[in-house]
């Protein structure tokens, strides 16, 4: 089995919250493959399904961001998972809006979330990195990551990222982390189309009449 974790802070006041775009993927990826109802489990809410062909358990824990790993830990030693069988999805400061990056293991980037899961279950597991972008101004970081998403950035990314990340996640069940972080990027992201090949040149040399040869 496998445990995919959203961070985020409980309660319709921070729904919307860019620190909750972790709640957002989960959420996404739940209905999108067909989960269960949600069930309050491990001080969180879980729902659990089946994305190509492994059983997944979604979780988000209801502890409050500073306090993750409490509920992440309590499914991990309930289910007696390797800690490589959980990946954290969460809002990441240092990406670009719509950006995606995978990693396994590392720092917590001074993400608090990632900070009290690290304590409880270790730090081996993937993090599915969700890029906010960075207010410019460490100071107005707390109320940036505490506020909600704006219209235009709705529109303009973040739909398109969740609808991807739910849509391709079953790369990253089967273990294509680099398939997986390539299809969401040009979802987002669409290169730009290939130059038209040039039309071939249908003119051809137009043969000169040969002058006539008398016979003998």
């Amino acid at each position: 089995m496998l445990l995919f974790v959203g961070l985020g802070n409980p309660g319709p006041k921070y729904e919307g919250n860019r620190h909750n775009i972790g709640f957002m993927a989960v959420d996404e990826i739940a209905r999108r493959h067909s989960f269960g109802p949600w069930r309050a489990r491990f001080q969180g809410l879980a729902s659990e399904g089946v994305i190509a062909g492994e059983k997944v358990m979604a979780l988000k824990p209801m502890t409050f961001m500073n306090e993750s790993g409490r509920s992440v830990g309590e499914a991990v030693r309930f289910f007696k998972l390797p800690v490589d069988a959980v990946s954290v999805f969460y809002d990441e400061l240092d990406l670009v809006p719509g950006k995606m990056r995978l990693k396994r293991g590392g720092g917590s980037g001074g993400h608090n979330g990632i900070r009290d899961i690290d304590r409880h279950i270790d730090t081996n597991y993937r993090r599915v990195r969700l890029g906010i972008g960075h207010p410019g101004d460490k100071n107005k970081v707390h109320s940036y990551v505490l506020s909600d998403f704006a219209k235009v950035e709705r529109s303009a990314w973040l739909e398109t990222l969740i609808d991807a990340v739910a849509r391709e996640v079953g790369e990253l069940v089967r273990g294509d982390e680099a398939r997986f972080m390539s299809l969401v990027a040009h979802a987002v992201f669409p290169p730009p189309p290939k130059p038209a090949k040039p039309a071939p040149d249908k003119t051809t040399d137009t043969p000169k009449d040969s002058p006539a040869s008398d016979g003998a």
